[in-house]
């Protein structure tokens, strides 16, 4: 198993769960969308989540909520690259959510320490440019493609299957290149997936450990946390910390977050619990 993930100049140790701070950039994101699209409010808030103990920034351009639309390639450049120039100077990596080669590449050239991919490298191209740079990629599950995924999405076994494919673009990215260090794979809870389909992928989440690289978790403010409880979109912060701590106990080592400093505290108290040391203590 990976301990340590290499992404461009940072070597992060996967001892503790980290903790990936989410900056949409998106006027439609089902959670915050327009709340940060001009870049200034982006990357304040991208700050402001640093200061909150985000290890990792994930910037997005493009919503990938259920039904979204694709949007052109110099409209999600126009979003994430002026956040991105802003944020050179941060001290932590920073990771892009994008499935187009053409963001990929910019992206990478403007600082991006990681490629975060709904389609697992799936674009033509797309392998090729994360393997010519030092950056990590994460692998992610989807049944479908944004727009159309959650229209009844129908599975044999969901533990196998998101684990078969998972394990066949892992294989595949380090034959092409990409060592097991620069490699992160994500079950893409919501992507194409039922409530059931979501919890027992959570049940059984150690299973993915079998791949040898580290195992990502978005289960932040998501659809299934309504279902669940009942509560509207932005009123999902307990939930989502529960989501989380699970995930991890389940063998997550990075959660995909909007409320970083309330997750961080909640994965302090998981740690000392379990005996390890807190993020941010001596």
């Amino acid at each position: 198993m990976v301990t340590t993930l290499h992404c461009g100049r940072y070597r992060l140790s996967l001892e503790r769960p980290l903790i990936m701070g989410i900056v949409n950039v998106t006027p439609d994101s089902f959670s915050d969308g327009g709340a940060f699209l001009d870049p200034a409010a982006a990357i304040a808030h991208a700050h402001r989540l640093v200061e909150e103990g985000a290890d990792i920034l994930d910037i997005g351009g493009e919503s990938t909520r259920p039904g979204a639309v694709a949007v052109p390639v110099e409209q999600e450049l126009a979003r994430v690259l002026p956040v991105l120039r802003g944020l050179r100077d941060i001290d932590v990596p920073i990771s892009v959510d994008t499935v187009k080669p053409e963001v990929m590449s910019a992206a990478l050239a403007e600082g991006a320490s990681i490629i975060n991919d709904i389609t697992a490298l799936g674009a033509r191209g797309a392998m090729d440019i994360v393997a010519a740079s030092d950056a990590a990629v994460c692998l992610m599950h989807m049944q479908g493609e944004p727009r159309t995924m959650q229209i009844n999405p129908q599975y044999q076994d969901v533990v196998t299957e998101v684990r078969d494919f998972l394990a066949e673009r892992v294989g595949a990215v380090i034959a092409h290149g990409i060592p097991r260090e620069r490699v992160i794979v994500d079950p893409g809870y919501g992507f194409g997936k039922t409530l059931e389909h979501n919890l027992t992928l959570l049940r059984n989440q150690e299973r993915l450990l079998e791949l040898g690289v580290p195992v990502l978790a978005g289960w932040s403010r998501k659809s299934s946390l309504g279902l669940i409880t009942g509560r509207p979109t932005n009123d999902r912060l307990a939930a989502s910390i529960a989501a989380a701590v699970l995930a991890v106990q389940h063998g997550a080592r990075i959660v995909r977050v909007h409320d970083v400093a309330a997750t961080r505290d909640a994965l302090a108290v998981l740690q000392a619990v379990e005996g390890e040391r807190p993020a941010g203590t001596a």
